[in-house]
Order: C-alpha cells, then sequence, then structure tokens
C-alpha cells in the first residue's frame, strides 16, 4: 500500500507530462471503444431489421439504395412500381410472403408508410396504446414517433409531401392516430403506418381524381415496393434472376448489399482503429520516456529508498505502480469518452431519424479496454523498471556526491 501511495505522489508531482500522457492513452482508448460501440449496434441493427427478408422489390435502379430505402427508410427509393406487377409476384410459387410498401409522404421528418399488417406481424409488434388501424387515413406510430411528436391515439395530423419533410402540407386529408407501437428497436419504431389505401387517397385526391376507390384505378395504381420472404432457399437461385431480366422491376438481395456495405463502412472503422492504435503506440512511447527519465531524475530518492531497505523489487515495483496508475485512469476516462461519442452520434442520428445508436451500452468485449491499458503500460514501464531493480545504493550515492 505504501507502494502505490507513493507511487501516486511521483505520478501527480508531475502533472504536466502525467497530463500529456493521459490525454495520449485515453483518446486511443475512447477511439477504440467507439468504434467497437457503433459496429456492434450497426450490425444489431441490420440483422435485426433484415430478419426474414429475402428480397426487396422495386424499380430499376441501385440495388444498394432499394434495401437502404426499403428495409432500413435511410434512403429515397429509386420510384414506384405498378400494382399489378406486385400482384403477379405474390402468386409466384416461389414466394411465401410479401409485404407491400408505399412511400411519399412524411410527418416532422418521420416517414409515413402504407402497407398491411403482416409488416407489423413480421418483426413482431406489440401494441403499447390503442390499436392497429381498420379503415384508410388512421394510422399507428412508432414508439420513437410517439414520443418525439406528443401524438396519442385519437390525435388527428396533416402529412407532408415528401420523405424529408418540408413539403406541401395535405392539410385537406388528416390522419387520425388509433394505436402506439411498444418499442421494438427496430426500423418500425421510427415509421407512422398505414393502410396502403391511405397512400392511394391521399394522392390520387391530390391529383384530382374523384374516386380513389374505383375498379378502373385499380390497373394503374402504384406502390414504391415490396419485402419478399421466400417459399424455400432454393428461390434465393432463380428468383431475382426472374425479376431482373423477365420484368422490368428490381430485385435486390439484403444479404449481398448489406456485406458491401458494412465492408464500406469497415474501411472507415479500421482507419479509425488504425488511428486508436497509433494513439496508444505513442501513449506507450511517451510513457516510457517519462518513466526512463522519472528513474534518472529520482537516482536521490532511490538511494535513499534503498538505504531505508527497499529491495531492488520494491524500486521496480514503484515504476510500474506509476504506470499502472495511469493505465487505470486512462481506462476510466477513455471507456467514459468512448461512449460519451457514442452518445452523441446516437443524438445526432435520432434528429435525423437515422440508425438508432446508444452510449448506455455496455459490451462484454470492452473489457480488453483495460486490459489493453495495462499491457500498454506494462510494456512501456519495462525497461524503467528494470533499470530501478539493478540501481545499487553506493553507486547512486557516489554518483550524487
Amino acid at each position: 500500500m505504501k507502494t502505490i501511495a507513493l507511487s501516486w505522489r511521483y505520478l501527480v508531482s508531475r502533472p504536466l507530462a502525467a497530463g500529456l500522457n493521459l490525454l495520449l492513452l485515453s483518446l486511443g482508448l475512447a477511439a477504440i471503444t467507439f468504434v467497437l460501440l457503433t459496429r456492434a449496434q450497426i450490425d444489431r441493427a441490420f440483422e435485426r431489421d433484415l430478419a426474414g427478408i429475402d428480397a426487396v422489390v422495386g424499380a430499376k435502379g441501385s440495388p444498394m439504395q432499394l434495401i437502404l430505402a426499403g428495409v432500413f427508410h435511410l434512403d429515397v427509393p429509386p420510384g414506384n412500381i405498378p400494382l399489378t406487377a406486385v400482384q403477379a409476384l405474390a402468386r409466384d410459387p416461389r414466394v411465401a410472403q410479401l409485404i407491400p410498401l408505399s412511400l411519399g409522404d412524411s410527418f416532422q421528418g418521420f416517414r409515413i408508410v402504407g402497407t398491411t399488417p403482416d409488416y407489423l406481424r413480421h418483426y413482431g409488434a406489440q401494441l403499447a396504446q390503442g390499436q392497429p388501424w381498420q379503415a384508410p387515413m388512421e394510422v399507428v406510430l412508432g414508439a420513437q414517433v410517439a414520443q418525439a411528436t406528443g401524438l396519442q391515439p385519437g390525435r388527428a395530423f396533416a402529412g407532408a409531401h415528401g420523405l424529408g419533410g418540408g413539403g406541401a402540407t395535405h392539410a385537406a386529408h388528416p390522419y387520425r392516430v388509433v394505436g402506439v407501437l411498444a418499442p421494438c428497436n427496430c426500423v418500425l419504431d421510427r415509421l407512422v403506418l398505414t393502410a396502403t389505401e391511405s397512400v392511394w387517397a391521399v394522392h390520387e385526391v391530390a391529383h384530382g381524381k374523384a374516386d380513389a376507390h374505383d375498379d378502373h384505378e385499380d390497373a394503374q395504381r402504384e406502390i414504391t415496393l415490396a419485402l419478399i420472404q421466400y417459399r424455400s432457399p432454393l428461390a434465393a437461385v432463380s428468383f431475382p434472376r426472374f425479376v431482373n431480366s423477365m420484368t422490368n422491376l428490381q430485385a435486390a438481395a439484403p444479404a449481398l448489399e448489406i456485406t458491401r456495405l458494412l465492408r464500406m463502412v469497415g474501411v472507415g472503422a479500421d482507419v479509425l482503429r488504425g488511428f486508436g492504435a497509433v494513439l496508444l503506440l505513442t501513449a506507450a512511447l511517451s510513457v516510457f520516456i517519462a518513466l526512463w527519465n522519472a528513474v534518472r531524475e529520482r537516482r536521490a530518492d532511490l538511494a535513499l529508498l534503498r538505504m531505508l531497505g527497499a529491495s531492488p523489487a520494491r524500486l521496480a515495483g514503484l515504476l510500474l505502480c506509476e504506470a499502472l496508475w495511469l493505465a487505470v485512469l486512462a481506462s476510466v476516462l477513455g471507456l467514459l469518452v468512448g461512449h460519451g461519442l457514442t452518445g452523441l452520434l446516437g443524438y445526432l442520428l435520432q434528429a435525423e431519424q437515422s440508425l438508432p445508436l446508444t452510449g448506455w451500452l455496455w459490451l462484454g468485449v470492452e473489457a480488453w479496454v483495460p486490459a489493453l491499458a495495462l499491457g500498454v503500460a506494462v510494456l512501456a514501464a519495462l525497461l524503467p523498471a528494470l533499470s530501478a531493480y539493478r540501481v545499487e545504493a553506493g553507486q547512486l550515492l557516489s554518483s550524487r556526491a
């Protein structure tokens, strides 16, 4: 305990050097913590939202855009597709389930999605208040939407044209809230869900079509895209090829496109990890230099400790404890800063109705962060500690004289 207390006094006696070493080590650990947290949460969000979706069918364009728009609602869809073509795909024997999605409007930045109750069942959504929609112009709010807007069952609102907000408001055709979903930590949390007929009603009337339910209009109606679940894994080989070559539609495989996306995201994560590694190496070098100089500056103190009966191991332990103090403090600061940065990024993404991230999540793999800090500190202190271990009191006193 005396060694620990004495090493702390030595550490705080040089605040500038100790502060610089602590800063470098903390920043490196914070960068690594930030990468661990964000990558784990992004992977979980993608895995959760993609569960059970084998293909996304939409207009011709970028497959990545189709996945981001249809599954995660993070991009603008490439266009609309005919309802009759989608109904034909739903009758395909390779298709077990088809969930239509109609986009185009939003409310305070949250997308209004016309769909069927199958969309709720697909994600296992549960209602926290109210009931599911039963008729056109009735909506169910995701948990994040309800929290951000303050809307409750029974309230009415008007959607705005466009997916990003700021468009013309459809004030003549208000929606009525009939339910609020319980948090599911999935894409539904940030959506306003209604019947597909609601989207048709708003836009067909807005375009001067008096009867939004005329049978003649069914052949001309469109949706934005469709989520497909295969009846068997063998359909993954033939179905996308059939859609892309034999129809005017496009089928994108979420697993393939998200693998490409994560590979691109992984480049940025690797760069940030590399930056953290450089900081840790710099911190290790700085700690080594500081402790090596400390041995030279404390020659009189070391001589006095040896004269008072301190063993060589005690002197070496003194240097090691000083490095370990730095490691402990840097671990705490690095973890706090890493979680704080993740929370800040999550706040910014939430303002954009994007992927949910939180700084309050603790991962088991984070146990390696203090272990890494201790390893760096010990390696940096080995040579100075060995130098302190080998000193002789007589040599120190004679050199001092």
